[in-house]
């Protein structure tokens, strides 16, 4: 089955650019709960640009009420970061390489580099009884080396996938991404994606079997503005069903 989570960081975005608590995170993430959505995902940044410290707590208080919503927290793992997760308690926690001044993820770990690290971390969060998932590039290598870390699951990071839609290249890119997914779960990995998919190119891409959650924010807010958010979500849930019964 794969499960919609909705990142709530441009709510948040919208929230902080008029100085008040309107629009509401919380209240958004209830109203895409009532819709029927399987998770909600947020990357609290140091700077607090969109989704902040308070958001997180309030919104770990809310899912902790809710067995059937899964709470994702995305993020760099400095010692704030980790200690807000833990004290927390998602049921997941996404490992990304982003440094304190970057617009947005854009690329996965390198874990020839930062294997060491990212093991510990997922360690730590593993003891703590947190799911881990690891940010990566469409790289067999870095899939090989993802098991090591004693992460749970990887999250491919699609933006190249995205941009290439509709493309001659696509279809290269595609089975690129086919590729590792089914690598990765060779090696008992759980596979979630994420970045720039959209109503358009998602469907394709869950022809990919058993990916297990689709986390989407940017282009979700700006559709739900477009369509509606009822219309949009009941489209997301469609086409993820829809590939689940196939």
């Amino acid at each position: 089955m794969t499960k919609l989570s909705v990142n709530l960081n441009k709510i948040a975005l919208l929230r902080n650019a008029r100085g008040r608590d309107f629009p509401n995170v919380v209240n958004f993430a209830e109203k895409f709960i009532t819709l029927g959505v399987q998770g909600i995902t947020v990357h609290p940044r140091q700077d607090e640009r969109h989704t902040t410290v308070k958001d997180t707590i309030e919104l770990g208080e809310l899912l902790s009420e809710n067995n059937n919503v899964e709470f994702n927290i995305e993020g760099y793992p400095s010692e704030d970061f980790l200690r807000l997760v833990e004290s927390t308690k998602p049921t997941q926690c996404t490992l990304v390489p982003d440094s304190p001044d970057q617009l947005t993820s854009d690329h996965g770990w390198d874990l020839l580099k930062h294997e060491k690290f990212v093991k510990e971390t997922c360690s730590r969060l593993s003891h703590a009884g947190i799911r881990t998932s690891i940010f990566l590039d469409p790289e067999i290598e870095q899939v090989n080396l993802a098991p090591k870390t004693g992460t749970d699951r990887i999250e491919l990071y699609t933006e190249a996938y995205a941009a290439s839609y509709g493309t001659p290249k696509n279809e290269i890119i595609f089975e690129k991404y086919k590729k590792v997914s089914l690598e990765s779960q060779k090696l008992g990995l759980g596979v979630n994606a994420g970045h720039d998919l959209d109503l358009l190119n998602l469907s394709n891409f869950l022809t990919i079997q058993n990916i297990l959650e689709v986390s989407i924010g940017h282009v979700l807010t700006i559709e739900c503005i477009e369509q509606g958010m009822e219309s949009v979500i009941k489209q997301y849930l469609d086409i993820c069903n829809d590939r689940q019964l196939k």
